[in-house]
């Protein structure tokens, strides 16, 4: 059984280095919409292709106060609550594994 813990609690690292490494690309992408930046830039375009598809859908939904998009600040705390919540369950199941 230790087995399947160590898996659950691989998994759950995982999933927390891929949500914090997805907070600073978006952490980026704010900071890239604050300047000017080249288009044609392939990290920027990167940056894009990858924070657009969940960033769209909470603009749509949430209204620009003064000019300011906080749909990143959003965005960050949806995928905060993600990793307490998952990634905390995962380890809890995981050490009860064992």
């Amino acid at each position: 059984m230790f087995v399947l813990s160590n898996f659950v609690l691989a998994l759950a690292r995982l999933l927390e280095i891929a949500i914090n490494a997805y907070i600073w690309i978006i952490i980026a992408s704010a900071v890239l919409s604050w300047v000017n930046p080249d288009p044609r830039n392939p990290i920027v375009r990167f940056i894009y292709r990858v924070t657009e598809p969940a960033l769209r859908p909470i603009r749509h939904r949430m209204p620009i106060a003064m000019g300011l998009d906080l749909s990143p600040v959003v965005l960050i705390l949806v995928l905060y609550f993600i990793d307490w919540f998952l990634v905390s369950s995962l380890r809890d199941l995981a050490l009860g594994l064992r």
